[in-house]
Parts: structure tokens; C-alpha cells; sequence
């Protein structure tokens, strides 16, 4: 196997490791009973459906713990129907952990929402950015009453959210857990790169009452 070692940033395999360590002292010595107690099973009230950037990570934009949000990412926080994987997620968070909010969250600057605005071909992705592509086709006539790019592009990014949240809401995982009587929240966020704050896009389903008829299974 090749040795050769890649580097990124002073980021390389061995500190990564080391990283770990300092962190497992450092969380040890502020905590003893840290992982006794994060070992014992997990019960959190939130499932983040967020972006793959890795300048976005759920824990840290939202000052919350290692057990506190239940976290799926993938490029440009794409949710469809036919996504199993997102699925499988969503399943299991709503029906076994019993999250009481599902929350789907854009960032402004976001690459893969970017690259849907261009009919540039990128590759493989090109089929994933499909989707967003989907969503600007939608909303087409807003988008075209938008003359500065830039806020094209962040209005782009609360859409793309906004109707994440949306089809989280028409499956029947979802709507399900509302006819049991199961207590959700399924909301619409963005993040700002430029100011860390979070931005809520006022987008929040309760029932099944929130759901468009079309979209509403007994």
C-alpha cells in the first residue's frame, strides 16, 4: 500500500487521532461519568437534516451535546421521496427514538444550490442537483421578479429548505406518527456562513392538516 501521507490544512491522519485523545481527556476530566452516561443509550429530541458542508456541523452552530440531535447530511440538504437512505433516517427517528422535531436546515453560500443555479455539467451530481433544480422550476416566477444574483442564490437556499420540510411532511412516516397522535414539529431553517446565526424561515407543520391535499394519506 502506498505511505504516502496527504495533508490538509496541518490536518493529517495521526492528529486526528490525537485530537481524539485530547478530546476523550479533556471531556473526561470536566465529566468522569461522560461516556458511562453516553453509552447507555440515546434519546434525542431533534433529527437535523443539514448539508454535507463541513462548515455546518449540527452540534456546534446549535451549542448542543454529543446526543442531542440525530443527524442526517447530504449534499445541499436534499429531501425527495425516493431517497431510502433519508428514509430509513427518518424512520427510525420518528418511530423508535420519538424525536419531537425534525428540522431541515440550508446555509446561505451553499455549493451544491449554487451549482443547480448554472447549467454548468458537473458529473454525477448533476443528477442530485436535479432536485434543487426542481424546486427553482416551482417557484420560477418569484425567482424571476429577483434581479441582484446574490439574493437569488440565498433565496434559492430558504426555498430549497423550505420545501425539504415540505416533503418531509407529505410522507407517510411522518403523518403516520400525526394520526397516532404522536407529538412533531417539522420545520425550515438556514444558517448564515458570514454570521453564524440561524435563520428560522417561519415554516413549521404540526398535523396533518399542514399537509397538501394532494400529498395526504389516510
Amino acid at each position: 500500500m502506498c505511505a504516502k501521507t496527504i495533508e490538509t490544512k496541518d490536518i493529517t491522519y495521526d492528529t486526528l487521532l490525537q485530537g481524539n485523545k485530547d478530546w476523550v481527556k479533556d471531556t473526561i476530566n470536566s465529566d468522569p461519568e461522560f461516556f458511562d452516561k453516553l453509552s447507555a443509550g440515546q434519546s434525542p429530541p431533534v433529527l437535523w437534516i443539514g448539508c454535507s458542508d463541513s462548515r455546518v456541523p449540527a452540534n456546534q452552530i446549535t451549542n448542543t451535546k454529543p446526543g442531542d440531535i440525530f443527524v442526517h447530511r447530504n449534499i445541499a440538504n436534499v429531501v425527495v421521496h425516493t431517497d431510502m437512505n433519508l428514509l430509513s433516517v427518518l424512520d427510525y427517528s420518528i418511530n423508535v427514538l420519538k424525536v419531537k422535531h425534525v428540522i431541515v436546515c440550508g446555509h446561505y453560500g451553499c455549493g451544491g444550490v449554487k451549482a443547480a443555479l448554472g447549467n454548468k455539467q458537473v458529473g454525477i451530481i448533476d443528477n442530485w442537483l436535479r432536485n434543487i433544480r426542481d424546486v427553482y422550476r416551482t417557484h420560477e416566477r418569484e425567482m424571476a421578479t429577483i434581479e441582484d444574483p446574490d439574493q437569488r442564490f440565498d433565496r434559492l437556499v430558504e426555498l430549497n429548505a423550505i420545501e425539504g420540510a415540505a416533503n418531509v411532511t407529505n410522507t407517510s412516516i411522518v403523518q403516520s406518527a400525526w394520526a397516532n397522535g404522536q407529538e412533531l414539529a417539522v420545520h425550515a431553517w438556514v444558517y448564515s456562513l458570514k454570521t453564524g446565526i440561524i435563520k428560522d424561515l417561519n415554516v413549521t407543520c404540526t398535523c396533518g392538516d399542514d399537509v397538501a391535499p394532494a400529498f395526504q394519506v389516510g
